[in-house]
């Protein structure tokens, strides 16, 4: 069989473009540098500037794109069984996501979600949904599981966190008292939110700030976790907690 030749290509000058190269062949042939006294280097060119001048392709009268809103974490913590999934999702304008699983005979004498509930699944890593307050500001629900056997997550989740609401169940007080106590430990502010299931309370207010024992500025408040309207007024006392949080440590 014969041999293939390949085309002569015409030999490019030593340190130049090889002559079968597409730059060769396609490209149009290079400025000539201007021409320099003998060992004395040509200058420089000018360093880039940005132009300052407004960009000619954009139509006149157009406003530039809002900023995006300022993503603010939040916790919602509490007891096993209080209404921390319910509240995220109530209020999440997306689908939350849920980390549930259904609870089996071990469970039995471990997890207790109170008689008023038909709970039957539990959450084991967090919950997590979001709601956008304004323009400006966003928020980021993080569910933390309620069993004292996860609470090594809890460092984690609060990791971040500019405040948190913490879910009551006013006929078992006693299931929260932990919560209390991390976010006082953490120095993160906090709200408490009384659940009011089937839209009753055990107990006012007030008792039910003594049996906490929580200070005068800690703020209380009564709400249906069930309720989009009602959930919102209650995140909205723990931006204002937070905001008041950082004026007063900008302040100092």
């Amino acid at each position: 069989m014969d041999s293939v030749r390949s085309p002569d290509w015409p030999v490019a000058p030593l340190g130049g473009l090889a002559a079968n190269s597409a730059a060769a062949r396609y490209s149009s042939p290079p400025a000539p540098h201007p021409p320099t006294a003998r060992g004395v280097a040509a200058p420089a060119p000018p360093p880039y500037r940005p132009s300052t001048e407004p960009d000619a392709a954009a139509p006149s009268g157009v406003t530039p794109p809002a900023a995006p809103p300022v993503p603010v974490k939040i916790l919602v913590a509490g007891g096993f069984g209080v209404g921390k999934t319910t509240t995220v999702g109530a209020i999440s304008e997306i689908v939350p996501l849920t980390t549930e699983a259904e609870m089996t005979s071990a469970a039995i004498g471990v997890d207790d979600p109170g008689g008023r509930s038909g709970k039957t699944t539990t959450t084991v890593a967090m919950d997590f949904g979001c709601v956008t307050i304004d323009r400006s500001l966003k928020l980021y629900l993080f569910g933390t599981p309620g069993q004292a056997r996860f609470g090594f997550m809890w460092d984690d989740l609060a990791r971040g966190a500019l405040g948190a609401l913490v879910v009551v169940d006013s006929t078992r007080l006693d299931d929260c008292y932990p919560a209390i106590d991390f976010f006082e430990r953490a120095r993160l502010p906090f709200v408490v939110g009384v659940n009011a299931f089937d839209g009753q309370v055990a107990h006012d207010l007030g008792a039910i700030r003594w049996a906490l024992a929580i200070g005068d500025h800690v703020p209380l408040v009564r709400f249906d976790a069930r309720d989009r309207l009602s959930v919102r007024d209650a995140l909205l006392v723990v931006l204002d907690r937070a905001l008041d949080r950082a004026n007063r440590a900008r302040g100092s």
